[in-house]
């Protein structure tokens, strides 16, 4: 299982089975970060001038590359719900809550995979970052535990005790006082 640079947990084997896309990639499959950081130096600025921009992962004439390959891949998940218990995000607005959903970071080494195909010109190897959401509860799990992420899961009480509490306040705010009521005194 993959480890933090602390050694705890991450919760998972293999962290590009959760990339959804890379965040670099237009919705033609174009690769953004290429046109951001144009320099004429740089073995992968070539070799995406070379395919007109085209992300070798996404292309339409099928995948050339895998994430790991890309020196400047980089992921993050966009559902805002537990990815390990299903728990949807209930955001306050102008509350110090403490939010229910937390960021998890899936780093590692791209050199444990990639195959070389344009090698990023920086030495040492590229820290790819995969992040996607875990409720704080299941957080705390991966990282202090041996629980995994494709584990099958439940909210616990606690976050649906805290996420149903959020509702109800949103529910308040939403109702409607009229102004003779609210200063009757």
């Amino acid at each position: 299982m993959e480890k933090t640079p602390l050694g705890t947990s991450v919760g998972v084997d293999d962290p590009y089975d959760y990339v959804e896309r890379c965040d670099h990639v237009t919705d033609d499959g174009n690769c953004r970060f290429a046109f951001d950081h144009a320099d004429p130096n740089s073995k992968f600025f070539r070799a995406m001038r070379e395919r007109d921009y085209v992300c070798p992962v996404v292309g339409e004439s099928g995948p050339d590359w895998e994430w790991a390959d890309c020196p400047h891949f980089r992921c993050t998940n966009r559902s805002r719900e537990c990815i390990r218990c299903g728990l949807n995000e209930v955001r306050m607005a102008h509350d110090g809550d403490r939010p229910l959903l937390e960021e998890h970071h899936l780093s590692y080494r791209a050199s444990a995979r990639a195959s070389g195909h344009a090698a990023d010109d920086s030495p040492g190897d590229p820290t790819h970052e995969i992040t996607v959401y875990l409720c704080r509860w299941c957080h705390a799990k991966v990282h202090d535990s041996f629980a995994r992420i494709d584990d099958d899961a439940s909210p616990p009480p606690e976050a649906l005790a805290e996420r149903e509490g959020r509702r109800s306040r949103e529910l308040d705010e939403l109702g409607f006082d009229s102004a003779a009521e609210r200063y009757r005194d």
